[in-house]
């Protein structure tokens, strides 16, 4: 028996690769983790296409109770179903660590992740610098390393792609729009000239469907910009080359 850790894409139910498909059909039982990203679509369209029942996994289970995972797939097959790739996110990791370390053996099927589809934009991957993400700021919890991480990117003369925080149970997902705002606030404060009114930025939103919109320009011009539902993202871009100018013109 084994635990199936599969990528489902980033948009809708028809993102799964085949062979993900062919592997959750014959699965006991169905986990989707349902915390560090979301799809597109309802979880009844995955259901109707994977002909199974599928088990919302929260935090909760995925980092707590891990055991109820992957000791099922002791004596039963279980899918581990994840929004993009299997391991964008720390947490899959160690649920895979855990389950090797009590004998259970697993597989991995890979999908799109936000980390390779930000290609469509037309910067170089292998130019970008250290990802960051910016959370949902309270009174006691502003953290500059969002600031941070674009400068030292920014001083190397690479790309910097920023993850925007998103509670799904809540149906929080913080725009670009917040994102600018955020950032702006740290730079008033800082005065670095690290990310300015002037920094010229790029905003992804819904990147893999259909609907996907990015546009570039300027942080006080994007921060009013209308990007329609979540996902989001934003990109600060560092040393152009030629063909990556006039790839992002098409964003204008």
């Amino acid at each position: 028996m084994t635990l199936y850790f599969i990528g489902i894409g980033l948009c809708d139910e028809n993102d799964i690769t085949v062979r993900g498909l062919e592997t959750v059909r014959k699965c006991d039982v169905v986990y989707l983790e349902k915390y560090t990203s979301v799809l597109q679509c309802p979880i009844e369209d995955l259901e109707k296409l994977y002909h199974k029942k599928i088990i919302l996994a929260d935090r909760e289970l995925v980092e707590r109770r891990a055991y109820e995972i992957y000791e099922g797939a002791k004596d039963k097959n279980v899918a581990f179903l994840v929004v993009g790739d299997i391991f964008g996110a720390t947490t899959h990791t160690d649920l895979m660590l855990r389950a090797k370390e009590n004998g259970v053996e697993c597989e991995f099927i890979h999908n799109a992740s936000i980390i390779n589809a930000v290609g469509i934009v037309g910067l170089e991957l292998y130019k970008y610098g250290k990802t960051t993400s910016i959370p949902f700021a309270t009174e006691s919890f502003k953290p500059e390393t969002p600031y941070e991480v674009i400068k030292m990117n920014r001083k190397d003369g690479l790309h910097a792609l920023v993850l925007l925080d998103l509670r799904p149970d809540e149906s929080k997902f913080l725009t670009i729009n917040e994102a600018i705002r955020y950032l702006l606030h740290i730079e008033n404060n800082r005065k670095e000239n690290v990310f300015t009114e002037d920094t010229v930025c790029v905003g992804c939103a819904r990147i893999g469907c259909k609907d996907f919109k990015i546009k570039i320009g300027k942080a006080k011009d994007l921060q009013h910009e209308d990007f329609g539902r979540p996902l989001h993202c934003l990109i600060i871009p560092g040393t152009l080359h030629f063909i990556e100018e006039e790839a992002l013109k098409q964003w204008e």
